[in-house]
């Protein structure tokens, strides 16, 4: 696991709260020698987890859509910096350069890809570890409903290994790095292959 993949939102008008917190989590990514997979953006908490990076020294891995390749909306100090002709391909992209997944606050697009690699890992797709920073409590009512969708019976109780609701970005790298995280989910079997 050489690289984190930071889900993050990239609006202006998130309160400073957050973007201190994007800002620990990218130095610590850095200081603890792993690279930064994100989603290349310089705004919100995308751009100030890269800057945290930068500030650590960190490798930094740029993934945007061919759409959002616009100067002023680019963060221009990634190490490396890729352009996909859209969004899938963004997240297939970041997916395959990331040996674990860290979701920051964000908006539908954040959820979506939070969502997405919590799926991919519940059937069975990859064993890379998965958290969120729960920062203000932003995702405690999702965590809310992961709980309820356990408890009526929609997903099964081990489903609950998959990922890991963490108060700092401290935590999550501690998550992500522990023996916890490295255990292979034990996955449904729903899927029958010939």
């Amino acid at each position: 696991m050489n690289n984190i993949c930071v889900f993050a939102s990239g609006s202006k008008t998130l309160d400073d709260i957050y973007i201190r917190e994007a800002q620990t989590l990218g130095r610590l990514i850095a200081q603890s020698g792993f690279g930064l997979v994100f989603g290349g953006g310089t705004d919100g908490l995308m751009g100030a987890v890269a800057r945290g990076a930068a500030e650590g020294g960190g490798r930094i891995i740029g993934v945007l859509p061919e759409m959002m390749n616009v100067k002023g909306i680019i963060f221009e100090s990634c190490s490396e910096l890729h352009v996909t002709s859209g969004m899938r391909e963004r997240k297939a992209l970041m997916e395959l350069n990331a040996g674990a997944f860290i979701a920051l606050p964000g908006g539908f697009g954040t959820l979506e890809e939070l969502l997405e690699i919590i799926t991919l890992r519940q059937l069975g797709c990859h064993r890379k570890p998965i958290a969120a920073v729960n920062t203000n409590g932003f995702y405690s009512h999702l965590a809310a409903q992961f709980d309820e969708t356990v408890t009526q019976g929609f997903a099964k109780e081990d489903a609950r290994s998959v990922y890991r609701i963490c108060d700092s970005a401290k935590q999550a790298l501690d998550y992500i790095a522990s023996e916890d995280a490295a255990q292979p989910y034990i996955k449904n079997e729903l899927i029958k292959r010939p």
